[in-house]
C-alpha cells in the first residue's frame, strides 16, 4: 500500500512549521543584537556630544579667562595700562582640550571663532576710530616738595608716542618746564635726537620756594621739536594745577599731551588728494582748497600759496607750488602735480606740503605744514595707507595745519 512520504504522523510537526520556526527565532536575535547596538551607539555619542560641548564651552567663559591671564601689570602697577583692547579675545593653547571632537562640535567652534572675529569693538575697529583723533604722544613726569628745604622738585622721566616732525619721519624732542603765570624762568631738558620715545631722566629743583606760593602756581610742560635751522616746532603740552597734588612725597604721572595753546592748534585745514598708479611709478598731489587759514597780515587776512616737496630720505628731490590767492583765508586752488616714485622708494619717501603767506616787502610765512609719509602723524598716516590701498584712485582728506 502507497503512503504519503508527506504525510506525517499527528504528532510531528510538519516541515513548513519547522521553518518558520527558524525564520522566527533568527529574526528575533537579529533584533536583539541591533538593539544592543542602538543603546550602545547612543552612550557613545551621547558621551562624545557632552564632552565636545564642554571643550566648546560658551564665548563669555572663554573670554573672561584669557581676559585675566591677558592682564600682566608690570611692578607698583600704576604706569602702564597693558589690558587688552575691549572685545578682543586673546587664546590659550593651553586651555584647548586634545581630544577627539564630532563634526557638530567643529562646526560650533568654527562659528564662533568667526563671531568673535567679526565682533563690534575689535582691534582693527578701535584702529580705526583712532584716526580720527590725532595722536600727540604723552609723558611722564613726577613732582614733590621738600619743606624742610623749600623746595619744589620736577623730574622728567620719559615720553612715547611721539609725532614725526621732521622729514626724516622722527623728531629731536625736549622739554620746557615752567610755573604758570610766571613764563619769564623756564628751565630745559636736554634734547634727544632722533627719538619718538625719549628718556631723559633729568631732575630740576625750584629751591627756595614757598609753600603758599607753590600751591598757587600750575605746572606747565612744553615738548618741543628742536630744529637747528628754524623755530623749533611744538609738540604737545601738558598743565598740571599743583594745588590739586600732594606735594609731600614725589607723584609720578602719566599725561597724554594736547595741542600747544600758543596759537599752533588754529593754522586751518587744508583738503588734498593723493592718487598713487603703481604702473606709472607715479603720485598725483591735487591741493583742492583750505578753510579757516590764519592771518598773518597786519589787514587780517593773508595771501596764501602751497608749497610740495618730495623728499627721499631726508633729500629734497623736487618742489612744485600753486599761484597765489590774494586775501583769501578760504582759498580754492584745485591744482595737480604728479612726481615719479619707484615703488621700491616709497617707504622712505615723504611728501611735505607747506602753506605759505606771500609777502612783497619780507620774507614769505610759514602758515603751516603736512608731513604726508607711511611714518607721520595717525591721520597722515591714514591718508597715505589708504592711497596705497586705493591705486589708481583719488583719496581726499581734510589736514589740520601744523607749526
Amino acid at each position: 500500500m502507497y503512503r504519503d512520504p508527506e504525510a506525517a504522523s499527528p504528532g510531528a510537526p510538519s516541515r513548513d512549521v519547522l521553518l518558520v520556526s527558524a525564520i522566527i527565532t533568527v529574526s528575533l536575535s537579529v533584533t536583539v543584537v541591533l538593539c544592543g547596538l542602538c543603546h550602545w551607539c547612543q552612550r557613545k555619542l551621547g558621551k562624545r556630544y557632552k564632552n565636545s560641548l564642554e571643550t566648546v564651552g560658551t564665548p563669555d567663559s572663554g573670554r573672561g579667562r584669557s581676559e585675566k591671564k591677558a592682564i600682566k601689570l608690570p611692578a607698583g602697577g600704576k604706569a602702564v595700562n597693558t589690558a587688552p583692547v575691549p572685545g578682543q579675545t586673546p587664546h590659550d593653547e593651553s586651555d584647548r582640550r586634545t581630544e577627539p571632537r564630532s563634526s557638530v562640535s567643529d562646526l560650533v567652534n568654527s562659528l564662533t571663532s568667526e563671531m568673535l572675529m567679526l565682533s563690534p569693538g575689535s582691534e582693527e575697529d578701535e584702529a580705526h576710530e583712532g584716526c580720527s583723533r590725532e595722536n600727540l604722544g604723552r609723558i611722564q613726569f613726577s613732582v614733590g616738595y621738600n619743606f624742610q628745604e623749600s623746595t619744589l622738585t620736577v623730574k622728567i622721566m620719559k615720553a612715547q608716542e611721539l609725532p614725526a616732525k621732521d622729514f626724516s619721519g622722527t623728531s629731536d624732542p625736549f622739554v620746557k618746564i615752567y610755573l604758570l603765570p610766571d613764563k619769564k624762568h623756564k628751565l630745559e631738558t636736554k634734547v634727544k635726537r632722533k627719538n619718538l620715545n625719549p628718556h631723559w631722566n633729568e631732575t630740576f629743583l625750584f629751591e627756595g620756594f614757598p609753600y603758599e606760593k607753590v600751591v598757587q602756581r600750575i605746572l606747565y610742560l612744553q615738548v618741543l621739536d628742536y630744529d637747528r635751522f628754524s623755530r623749533n616746532d611744538p609738540i604737545g603740552e601738558v598743565s598740571i594745577p599743583l594745588n590739586k597734588v600732594d606735594l609731600t612725597q614725589m607723584q609720578t604721572f602719566w599725561k597724554d599731551l594736547k595741542p600747544c595753546s600758543d596759537g599752533s592748534g588754529s593754522r586751518g585745514e587744508l583738503l588734498l588728494s593723493l592718487c598713487y598708479n603703481p604702473s606709472a611709478n607715479s603720485i598725483i598731489v591735487n591741493i583742492i582748497k583750505a578753510r579757516n587759514l590764519k592771518a598773518m597780515d597786519i589787514g587780517g587776512t593773508s595771501d596764501p600759496y602751497v608749497k610740495v616737496w618730495l623728499m627721499y630720505k631726508d633729500k629734497r628731490v623736487e618742489k612744485k607750488k600753486t599761484v597765489t590767492m590774494k586775501r583769501n583765508l578760504n582759498p580754492i586752488f584745485n591744482e595737480s602735480f604728479a612726481f615719479d616714485i619707484p615703488t621700491e622708494k616709497l617707504r622712505e619717501t615723504t611728501i611735505i606740503i607747506t602753506v605759505m603767506d606771500k609777502d612783497r616787502l619780507s620774507r614769505n610765512d610759514v602758515i603751516g605744514k603736512i608731513y604726508l609719509s607711511w611714518k607721520s602723524g595717525p591721520g597722515e598716516v591714514k591718508h597715505w595707507k589708504d592711497m596705497i590701498a586705493r591705486p589708481r584712485q583719488p583719496v581726499a582728506q581734510w589736514h589740520q595745519l601744523k607749526a
